[in-house]
């Protein structure tokens, strides 16, 4: 991926087959929307896909540099704030940390509340032991969230669930180690 649009001197930058088409398939979207996916956005996007984990603004800045060396904090936070506004990404709170968005290209067909809250929302299970994030999208959560806050004449305008526990693997791994 040549990402000369910038105003600064780039590096190559290639990103796994998932990761590009899953760019791919962002850069459409915008497209399709009015808006428009620049080399940066991209990039960060990229970055933030290419992670397991989810990654903190600093973290996303310090890969960023690697192929826009003059790059600094407002870079990030603008391509962030974009990226979350478009759903892209989201932002897991408890970590101060964003992930990439596994539904929001697709929500406009296949979620039914997504056109009833007007806007994407998640639910995330996040591991307290490794760290590992896992994106949820359960319309009757959604459903019934939304139901309870307009009894209470409240208008939400986006929900986001964080869950902490305990993967299945880290569960596994504690039970080996107490049945050792």
């Amino acid at each position: 991926m040549t990402l000369g649009d910038d105003a600064y001197s780039q590096p190559e930058l290639s990103f796994s087959s998932e990761v590009e088409k899953r760019l791919e398939e962002a850069t459409q979207w915008c497209k399709h929307h009015g808006q428009r996916l620049t080399a940066t956005r991209r990039l960060v996007l990229g970055l933030i896909l290419s992670q397991e984990r989810p990654s903190g603004a600093y973290d996303i800045l310090s890969r960023l540099q690697s192929y826009q060396p003059k790059a600094v904090p407002p870079t990030v936070y603008r391509a962030l704030e974009f990226l979350l506004e478009k759903g892209l990404i989201h932002r897991i709170e408890r970590l101060s940390a964003f992930v990439g968005c596994h539904h929001a290209l697709h929500c406009d067909d296949v979620c039914s509340a997504h056109k009833t809250w007007g806007v994407h929302r998640a639910q995330f299970l996040i591991c307290r032991q490794c760290g590992q994030v896992q994106e949820l999208e359960q319309d009757v959560v959604a459903t019934v969230l939304l139901k309870s806050a307009r009894g209470q004449g409240f208008q939400a305008e986006a929900a986001t669930i964080e869950i902490e526990g305990l993967c299945a693997s880290c569960v596994q791994a504690a039970d080996e180690m107490k049945n050792g």
